[in-house]
Formats: C-alpha cells, structure tokens, sequence
C-alpha cells in the first residue's frame, strides 16, 4: 500500500495544477523567495506547442472577423466615412490579421532567450516611439488624441508596443533583482520610474487605458516575481490614489465617471454616457439568444464606435447572453491555459519565460475584463479595445505577438521535458542492462 501513495499524490497534484496525472519527479524551484515544486507532466509526444489553445485563438480571431463586419456594414451610409465600400472595414481587419499572422510567425522562431537580452533595448524603443508620436506633424491626431503613427498602409499605435515592452522588460527586471527584491529602494523604485515614465508620455496623448493596464501588467509581474505582500500593497496603494487624482483634477475624466454613475439622466444620456446608454440597449435587446447574426439595430448609426471598442455590445446584440457566457468562457480558458504554460515554464526553472508567459496572461484577461465590464456597464467608459477581436491593427498586431511568444515558451517548455525524457529513459535502459 505505501508503494501506492507516491503515484496517488502525483494524480492529485497533477489534477489540481491542470497537468496530466502521470508524474514521475519532483524538483524544487525556489522563485522570489518561494519554493514551487514541479511535478513533470507526461513528456509530449510531438514536439510542438498547446494546439488547443491555438484553436481557441484561431475561433476568438474568425469571431471578431465575422462581427467586425457585421457592426461596420452600415458604416458606408454615414456621411462621417465618406464614400467607402460595404466591405472597407472588413477588408482592412482581414489585412491587419494576415499582417498579423506573418509576423507572429517570424516571432515564433525567436528564442526566449533572445528576448531576455533585447529587453531593455525593446522598452528604449517603445520610449522613443512614444516620444515620436507626441512630435507635432508625426503623430497622427484622431478624435483630439496624438496616439498614431502613419505606415503607409495603416497607422500604428505605440501604446500598444509599450504593453509588450514592459511585460518583457518586468519579466527581465525581476530575474535581474531577484537578490534584493525585499528592498524597496533597490529594487521596486527603479521599475516604478520606468512605468511611470511610460505613464506620462500615454497621458500626454491622452490614454489613461492603455497606461492602466501596462501599470497592472507590470504589478501582476512584480507580484509573480516574488515581491513580498507589505510592498505589493504599498504599490497598490499608490497606484490607486494616482488614479484616483487623474480623474479628480481633469474635468473631462471626472465627468465620465459621474455619467458613468447616472447614465441615464437627461444630461448624460445625450452626452458623455450615449455609448454606455445604447450599449445596454443592445445588449437588452439580445436577451438570452440574441437577435441573430447581422440583426443588431444598434450599430446602425446609434451606438459609437461599435466596431472597436463596443464590440461586445454587437455581440451581446445579435448573440443575446448565450454569446458573452461563450465569449467570457473562452477568454478565461484562453488566461488560464497561459497562466498554466507560464507555471510550467517557472518548474523547469524557465522564470524569465514563465514571467513573459503570465504577464501575456494577465495582459489579455485584464483588458479583456475592462472591454466586457464597460459594455455591460459595470465599469466606467474606457477606450479599450477586446484582445483579438475588436478592429484596430496595431492591437492585432501585438496580441498575435504577444501570443507568439506563448506559443514559443510552450514549444521549449515542451523540448526540454522531452530531453529530460530521453535521459531518463536512457539511464533506465542502462540501468536494466547493468
């Protein structure tokens, strides 16, 4: 019977951590103070990455296709758009994803260990392009926000490289400090003026969205990294009064939260809450299994911007309750499933890829939870775009990046356990003949 409690233990930890159940060593990893211990999971038997979550990926980017199209349909019919095809905005997302796609394949053959030497030459970078964007005649001004830069073929957007960055260069910083990550001085101060560098050229365009979520992907990977408790909630704390005197000494921020708290009153529904009023229209509208696909009356010239940052709305629209639930579901099983490639690159001692992998993570629940949580009027209205899916080529761009780099942590997460089953096969066959 004790010859059994090894293996039941094994099943049990391999059930609770999402891994298969066979496992066959355990070995310490002692990561920010903290000791995981790895449970191997059975060896993969193709080398590769997770397929499933390339499928998941793959139905969230066809998804927002189909409804890209659908909420932009009628856009050819509003003088604001001038004379443009049926088919514009629908052509011009299908080029941001084959954009997309192509890079994030050059990006798969870059080892993770070319990223943790290029990543502070990666946040320089995107420091200086946030630079450049601020340059009157270089950035391009929509909607009164300085926060493009024009390519030619379409117009990129440096916030969106500034997430990427700081997620690679948090994950960098924290192997780098792992020795003093107990003093706050030495080794929190210097990654709170980088982010907070970062910060103040996004709120110079303005966008205070695209700031707060590199400032949680840059907590999350702090956190993760192994930075104690009384100084992650001293972080906090900080974080959430800067925000807070954001929106108390800036008019127009203060003036969306209090729409935000009455969006119905006379004043606000014509005004700064008309996209969270005719949002939860839509959404009422759709019940519990929708309208069906294109029978969405609200993206027909009432509901703002329904093809970027209300997309959700659309959904909720023409899918009714049944279609969040799904998108919801896939969103957090996409999180989860990185949160889990993220650990298992930390157990095979990997932290640098772990870090990356659970800040990606944290990047797309993260807006992805803003995204749905102003649609449904739970949140405050935020310029936020929903991860893969909402038209916006430079956010495509970076998700697909982003996800890339997962893809390949997963990949040599997956070599190494492979080589790590060959020897012990090897040492066994040797051992038999002996």
């Amino acid at each position: 019977m004790s010859s059994d409690r090894p293996n039941v233990f094994a099943r049990l930890v391999g059930w609770f951590s999402g891994l298969p159940s066979k496992a066959v060593d355990v070995l310490p990893v002692r990561v920010g103070g903290m000791e995981y211990r790895r449970t191997t999971a059975t060896p993969a038997h193709v080398l590769g990455f997770d397929q499933t979550l390339l499928w998941v990926v793959v139905a969230l980017l066809a998804w927002g296709l189909v409804m890209v199209y659908s909420a932009s349909i009628a856009m050819p019919q509003n003088p604001r758009f001038g004379k443009i095809a049926p088919t514009h905005f629908l052509v011009r997302h299908a080029m941001s994803l084959v954009i997309g796609f192509i890079v994030a394949l050059l990006t798969f053959q870059i080892s993770m260990a070319t990223w943790e030497r290029s990543a502070r030459a990666l946040f320089l970078v995107s420091i200086g392009l946030l630079v450049l964007v601020l340059v009157p005649h270089v950035g391009t001004v929509v909607n009164g926000a300085r926060r493009w830069l024009s390519l030619g073929v379409m117009n990129f957007q440096p916030s969106e490289l500034a997430k990427f960055a700081v997620l690679i260069y948090a994950s960098d910083y924290m192997c780098r400090k792992m020795e003093v990550k107990e003093r706050f001085f030495r080794a929190v101060l210097p990654m709170g003026a980088a982010v907070g560098l970062v910060g103040a050229l996004l709120l110079a365009e303005p966008d205070m969205g695209a700031f707060m979520v590199i400032a949680v992907i840059a907590m999350g990977i702090l956190f993760l990294g192994g930075v104690n408790a009384r100084m992650f909630i001293m972080i906090g704390v900080v974080l959430v009064s800067a925000f807070g005197l954001m929106i108390a000494f800036n008019d127009y921020r203060r003036a969306r939260i209090f729409a935000y708290l009455d969006p119905w009153s006379e004043n606000n529904a014509l005004a700064k809450s008309y996209q969270l009023t005719h949002s939860l229209i839509a959404i009422g509208r759709g019940e519990v299994f929708g309208v069906g696909l294109g029978g969405s009356v609200e993206k027909l010239h009432w509901l703002p911007e329904a093809h970027t940052d209300f997309l959700v709305a659309v959904i909720g629209e023409e899918f009714g309750l049944m279609g969040v639930l799904t998108l919801l579901l896939l969103f957090l099983w996409m999180a989860r499933r990185i949160m889990h490639i993220g650990r298992q690159a930390i157990a095979l001692d990997r932290v640098f890829a772990g870090l990356v992998a659970q800040g990606v993570a944290i990047w797309m629940g993260f807006q992805a939870f803003i995204n749905v949580g102003v649609n449904l009027g739970a949140l405050p209205t935020k310029g936020l775009t929903l991860p893969l899916m909402s038209f916006g080529g430079s956010a495509i761009l970076m998700n697909m990046v982003a996800l890339a780099v997962v893809f390949r942590i997963d990949y040599e997460n997956k070599l190494l356990m492979r080589a790590g089953d060959s020897t012990a096969a090897s040492a066994r066959t040797h051992g038999g003949s002996a």
